[in-house]
């Protein structure tokens, strides 16, 4: 096996690091290893994904559960609305209004 030593980590990579194999319940050491091998090597699975999952799976049965009987859905989704939707009113633009030369502010140009 070879040895790797890395130098200058940000305080924050060494904290969310510990942070992880802390919750993993492993070392520090070995969530980093973990972690290059992933990055490195890729993650890619030896199965398919269809039998991975009915690996994990399997054993609940689900062609066994119970289907719920269909209802009618409740009245008032099948009445119409009391009033019609409210329409948008428009508005005319605006338009400037001109102001006598007597109430200009001066020195405006």
């Amino acid at each position: 096996m070879a040895t790797l030593m890395i130098r200058s980590m940000d305080e924050r990579v060494k904290s969310e690091l510990r942070i992880l194999a802390a919750r993993r319940g492993v070392s520090m050491e070995q969530q980093a290893r973990d972690i290059l091998e992933r990055a490195v090597l890729g993650s890619a699975p030896d199965e398919p994904f269809a039998q991975r999952i009915t690996k994990r799976f399997g054993f609940l049965a689900v062609d066994a559960l119970p289907l719920p009987q269909r209802q009618m859905p409740r009245p008032h989704v099948l009445q119409p609305p009391l009033q019609p939707p409210l329409q948008p009113t428009l508005r005319p633009p605006l338009q400037p209004t001109l102001r006598p030369k007597a109430q200009r502010k001066s020195g405006a140009r």
